[in-house]
């Protein structure tokens, strides 16, 4: 039979089905937008710690800042669009406790998208610093204090390390889907070339 593989048993099985649904490119835009905005702010506060120089460390910084903000603004236009779009059809058949995994895991996914940058604004505020977004000064979320200061670093630094547990996750998931379940998963979520 084509397609098909013998289990340890010699039995013949199937790939999993894959159900033929697509997903909105606008999603998919967003999506990868918002991991290359992870990755930039992650590599920029990763090499502020490795190099010298005020005027480097504050540009690198800043960079930090503002990709945390367009993390920010991504979470907001993507919350919209899923609001918009709805419920959105699953590409394999799995059991209700995987499905119910990864839901728990997006939406796990989607808080920190938000909580995040809030707290490197709000930390950013507490230690007396002022945000700028593109040269305009953001509101500030807290006032100056040190001891706050102090536990909200502790709560980004937590949650950047939640965050990257969840997207290995993410990553494993999707290429659980893609090797062993082959259910073409991990395709919808590709970027694809205008026809």
């Amino acid at each position: 039979m084509p397609g098909a593989e013998a289990d340890a048993s010699g039995a013949a099985h199937q790939p999993s089905q894959t159900i033929a649904v697509e997903r909105p490119r606008r999603l998919v835009v967003m999506h990868w937008l918002t991991v290359l905005c992870v990755c930039v702010g992650v590599t920029f506060i990763l090499v502020r710690d490795q190099v010298d120089g005020r005027a480097l460390r504050q540009w690198l910084l800043e960079g930090h800042r503002h990709f945390g903000l367009f993390v920010l603004i991504l979470f907001f236009l993507r919350v919209a669009l899923r609001i918009r779009l709805g419920t959105l059809p699953s590409a394999s058949r799995n059991a209700w406790p995987i499905r119910a995994a990864a839901a728990l895991t997006h939406i796990a996914l989607y808080a920190l998208m938000l909580a995040l940058p809030i707290l490197g604004w709000a930390l950013s505020n507490a230690e007396d610093k002022p945000v700028h977004f593109f040269g305009l000064t953001l509101p500030a979320l807290v006032g100056g204090d040190e001891d706050l200061a102090d536990r909200l670093q502790t709560l980004h630094l937590d949650a950047a390390w939640l965050l990257l547990a969840l997207v290995l996750l993410h990553i494993a998931a999707a290429l659980w889907h893609h090797f062993a379940l082959r259910d073409g998963t991990l395709r919808l979520m590709l970027p694809k070339r205008r026809r």
